[in-house]
């Protein structure tokens, strides 16, 4: 077993950078890690975080058709990212006053409360409040 890795960063292809900055920052509160121009590649090393820590989000900009037709449905319909919370119940209200569209409401489960939102490029994400607070 190898120790001392954790997951970075996970790619999120995205229509433009400034819409989905503004989404991930303003309407998420997540931190804009970094945004570098690099000129040699026309493109931006663009990262937000939540900022209560964790893997960081690359966003990517759509380049190609094939990377067009993936945004927002990296993972063919199915929740794509858990955005794990301690008070579920302020995060969903927040995020319904920030505009955030909400595709199944805060429901309670064995593991926890989730509800299920859409993000700026159609991703569907688990905001969760985990039963057990050492839970994964």
């Amino acid at each position: 077993m190898t120790v001392g890795q954790t997951l970075a960063l996970v790619t999120i292809v995205v229509e433009d950078y400034d819409p989905a900055i503004a989404f991930f920052t303003r309407t998420l509160g997540f931190d804009l890690v970094e945004d570098t121009y690099q000129p040699e590649q026309d493109k931006r090393w663009v990262v937000v975080r939540p900022s209560g820590g964790g893997a960081g989000l690359l966003l990517a900009r759509a380049t190609t058709p094939d990377q067009t037709a993936t945004t927002g449905a990296q993972t063919g319909g199915r929740v794509a990212f858990f955005l794990r919370t301690d008070d579920i119940a302020r995060d969903h209200a927040i995020y319904l006053a920030r505009g955030v569209v909400f595709v199944r409401p805060p429901a309670t489960m064995p593991y926890g409360t989730v509800a299920v939102f859409r993000d700026i490029c159609g991703n569907l994400w688990d905001l969760i409040e985990y039963a057990d607070p050492g839970a994964a």
